[in-house]
C-alpha cells in the first residue's frame, strides 16, 4: 500500500476517516523490551544473526527470565519499548510478525498519527497488571486526542458529529490484556468511551501451547531453543495467563480442567496457575464495547492433552459439549473428539467470545499482518462489519516445523486440498526477500506436501496461495546442523 496516496490530507478529509482513537495492543513477544540494568535491548531488536544466536545459544535470552523481585510485583527492570517491527520467532509459537503493517493500515482511516496509540508492554508480567497500564495510557491517549486540532476537523465531516471514543486492536495476548482494561471496577468510564474492540486470534479461553511449553525437555531431550524456551517460562506469569481454562484435559473417559497440580507437574507454577484461573474466572463478567472477533481457520490446532508423568501428550481434536453442559458420546457412550482446527495455536472455539466472528484461513502469526485481515481491521474502523468468508470453506491448513536444520531436506503438510492445480508454494529466506524459492506440491499418501530445504541457517518464511486467492505464511527457524540440546537444563 502507498501510505502517501491512500492517507488522507488535511483539509480533504473523506467520509470515511474516524474521528475516533485507536489503540493498536500486540501479543505475547510482540513489543520489544530493554533491561534498565544492563541497558540492553533484550528481545525484539533486528537482525537474523541475533535470532539465531539468542535461541541456539545457552546464554541467549537470560534476561527475559522473572526475578525474585519481579515475582513478588516490583517490576521495572525491563522496560517495553515499541511495537516488533521485525520478524522473530519462538519454538512452538512460530513465527512473531511484525506490526507495521498493521498500523500503517490504520492510518489510512484515521485523521492524524496523533489518532493511533502503539501500547507496548511487558508481556511477561500478569495480564492483569498489563491491564491497568493499558486503562491508564487509554485514558490519556484518548483525552489528549479529544484536545488535538485533527479531531475537530474528523469530527465535523462525519454524518455523526460526536466525540472521538476508544478503538481498540489487538493481537493475542492483547486481546486479554485489553479485555482486562476495560473492568469497570478500575476505569468505570472506559468502557462508555469505548466504540469497539476488533480482536485477532485472542485465546479467550487458553491455548494447550502453553502446557506444552511448559512441559518441554521434561523427560526427554529436545533441542535447545525449545528447552530455552521452557525454562524461561516456568515462572512467567503471563505464559501462565495462556493455559487452557475451558476443559482440555484428558482423564479417562472424561475431560477436565487443568488443576495447579497438573501444571506443577508438567513443570509450571501451581501458585501462577492458581491466579491464572482466579483472573480469568473473574473477567466473564466483563464486556467489550463493539466486539469483533478475527479467528483464522482450517489450521491444524491442538485442542485436548493428555498428562502422563509430567509428560504431556497433545491432541489435535477435542470433546465438545451439548447444550447442557454434558460431553457429546458415541453409542458406546464413550466420549467423542472433533477436530475443530483454528489458527494453528488457537484453537477456534477458544477465540470466540459473541457471536460476531470473522474466520479467515490464516496461521495465528499471520493475523495480524496478512491482507485479509488487514482489510477487516479497516472495515471494522470504518464503522462496516465484514462477517467473513464462510467457516471451513476458504484457504487451506498449513503443517510445517517451526525449527529445521539447514541443508536438510523437511517437508510441509497441506490440508484441505483437493487439487494441485493453481496452489503455489515458495520458501524466502529473510535476508534475501527478493529471492524466494518456488517448492512443489505433490501428493503423497493422499496428502499434499511440498519437499524443502532452507540452504543456510536463518528466518525463513513459508507463503502458500490457494486457489482461491488465499495468502497462509509461516516462518520456521534453520539453524546449523548438530544444534542438539544437551541432558542438562542451562
Amino acid at each position: 500500500m502507498n501510505e502517501q496516496q491512500n492517507r488522507p490530507r488535511a483539509g480533504e478529509l473523506p467520509e470515511y476517516v474516524t474521528q475516533d482513537a485507536v489503540v493498536v495492543v500486540p501479543g505475547i513477544m510482540g513489543s520489544t523490551l530493554y533491561d534498565t540494568t544492563s541497558h540492553k535491548e533484550v528481545w525484539g531488536i533486528g537482525g537474523i544473526s541475533w535470532l539465531l544466536k539468542a535461541w541456539t545459544t545457552p546464554s541467549g535470552l537470560k534476561p527475559l527470565a522473572m526475578t525474585e523481585d519481579e515475582l513478588e510485583g516490583k517490576t521495572g527492570r525491563i522496560a517495553a519499548t515499541g511495537l516488533l517491527r521485525h520478524s522473530a520467532w519462538t519454538p512452538y509459537l512460530a513465527g512473531s510478525e511484525p506490526y507495521t503493517d498493521l498500523v500503517d493500515t490504520i492510518r489510512t482511516s484515521v485523521a492524524d498519527d496523533a489518532a493511533i496509540l502503539e501500547f507496548a508492554y511487558d508481556w511477561r508480567l500478569p495480564v492483569a497488571t498489563n491491564g491497568r497500564l493499558l486503562a491508564d495510557a487509554a485514558r490519556r491517549h484518548l483525552t489528549d486526542w479529544r484536545g488535538h486540532a485533527a479531531h475537530d476537523e474528523a469530527r465535523r465531516h462525519r454524518t455523526d458529529q460526536r466525540e472521538g471514543r476508544l478503538v481498540f486492536v489487538a493481537h493475542s495476548m492483547g486481546g486479554l490484556v485489553t479485555r482486562a482494561a476495560l473492568d469497570p471496577g478500575y476505569d468505570g468510564d472506559l468502557q462508555a468511551d469505548t466504540r469497539g474492540v476488533v480482536t485477532l486470534g485472542t485465546p479467550f479461553q487458553g491455548s494447550v501451547k502453553a502446557a506444552v511449553i511448559l512441559a518441554t525437555g521434561r523427560g526427554a531431550p529436545v533441542r535447545l531453543p525449545h528447552r530455552k524456551l521452557r525454562a524461561i517460562c516456568a515462572t512467567m506469569p503471563g505464559l501462565h495467563d495462556l493455559l487452557p481454562q475451558y476443559r482440555s484435559l484428558r482423564a479417562g473417559d472424561d475431560v477436565r480442567h487443568l488443576t495447579p497440580s497438573d501444571v506443577e507437574s508438567i513443570g509450571g507454577s501451581a501458585e501462577l496457575a492458581r491466579r491464572a484461573a482466579r483472573f480469568h474466572y473473574g473477567q466473564q463478567h466483563i464486556a467489550l464495547p463493539g466486539h469483533r472477533s478475527v479467528i483464522g481457520v482450517n489450521q491444524p490446532t491442538w485442542q485436548n492433552l493428555t498428562i502422563t508423568a509430567g509428560t504431556v501428550e497433545a491432541h489435535l481434536d477435542g470433546a465438545r459439549q451439548n447444550s447442557d453442559g454434558t460431553f457429546i458420546r458415541d453409542r458406546h457412550d464413550r466420549v467423542r473428539y472433533f477436530r475443530v482446527h483454528g489458527d494453528g495455536t488457537v484453537y477456534k472455539e477458544s477465540a470466540v467470545l459473541t457471536d460476531i466472528v470473522t474466520h479467515l484461513p490464516l496461521q495465528h502469526g499471520d493475523v495480524a499482518k496478512a491482507r485479509t485481515a488487514l482489510d477487516t481491521v479497516t472495515e471494522i474502523l470504518r464503522g462496516d462489519i465484514n462477517p467473513g468468508p464462510p467457516q471451513g470453506e476458504a484457504g487451506c491448513g498449513l503443517t510445517a516445523p517451526d525449527l529445521v536444520e539447514a541443508g536438510r531436506p523437511w517437508k510441509l503438510r497441506l490440508t484441505g486440498i483437493d487439487s494441485l492445480a493453481s496452489l503455489t508454494c515458495r520458501l524466502t529466506d529473510l535476508a534475501h526477500p527478493d529471492r524466494p524459492v518456488p517448492l512443489t506440491p505433490v501428493w503423497e499418501d493422499g496428502v499434499a506436501t511440498a519437499p524443502a530445504t532452507a540452504p543456510a541457517p536463518g528466518l525463513y518464511r513459508i507463503e502458500v496461495r490457494t486457489q482461491d486467492g488465499f495468502d497462509i505464511t509461516q516462518l520456521v527457524m534453520a539453524a546449523e546442523p548438530g544444534q542438539e540440546v544437551a541432558e542438562a537444563e542451562d
